[in-house]
Formats: C-alpha cells, sequence, structure tokens
C-alpha cells in the first residue's frame, strides 16, 4: 500500500492486526510449506483425527500405506517445522502435535 493511499478501518478483511514484517512472512511460508504436502496434510489428519494422541511411525505407516523410510521423511520436515514433536517412549518413537504452531499461523489467516 502506498503511503498517500487511504487507510481503511473496515473490519471486513484484516489478516492480521498488523503487516507482516519480512522475516515474519518468511517464517510463516516456510510452515505452509511444510503443510503442502497431501501425505503431511493426511498424517496430521490421522493424528488429530485420534484426538491428537501420540502417534508411532508404525501406526502411521500401516494407516497411510507407505515405506516407514517415506514416513519417517514426512514426520522428520513436520518436526522440523515446528507441527509436530517427536520423543522416545521405551522403544519407540512418538510424535504429537504441537497446538501453537497451528494457533500462529490460524492468526495469520484469521479474516474477520
Amino acid at each position: 500500500m502506498s503511503p498517500d493511499a487511504p487507510h481503511s478501518t473496515s473490519p471486513c478483511c484484516p489478516l492480521t492486526s498488523e503487516a507482516l514484517g519480512t522475516e515474519e512472512a518468511a517464517r510463516y511460508a516456510e510452515a505452509f510449506k511444510a503443510l503442502a504436502d497431501p501425505v503431511r496434510l493426511r498424517i496430521i489428519s490421522l493424528i488429530a483425527a485420534d484426538g491428537c494422541a501420540p502417534a508411532t511411525v508404525g501406526a502411521l505407516t500401516d494407516a497411510l500405506g507407505l515405506s516407514q523410510p517415506t514416513v519417517s521423511h514426512h514426520l522428520k520436515k513436520l518436526t522440523e517445522a515446528g507441527f509436530l514433536q517427536r520423543h522416545q517412549d521405551g522403544r519407540s518413537v512418538v510424535h504429537t502435535v504441537r497446538p501453537e504452531t497451528f494457533a500462529q499461523l490460524t492468526t495469520v489467516l484469521a479474516v474477520g
């Protein structure tokens, strides 16, 4: 928006309370990029459909019908982007949803 353009105070479409800065926009773009994969969206939806209970690689591999290395790759991408948290539970590795990351993205997409 140019400095001379009139500023609207209409609440019709505020995406955020203020415009995103360059670094903030880049961070959100990376997060959306991590979600912009059908397998990753399916992983998130499978975990969410199970009440966001911790999910193992084996359970997700079975549910998705994909190989363990493929599922592990996508879980790594989701973990690096902050959507999942990874931890050991005995001999298994489990992944849990980090709801705060999704909450941040909803503020960017909130259209009021």
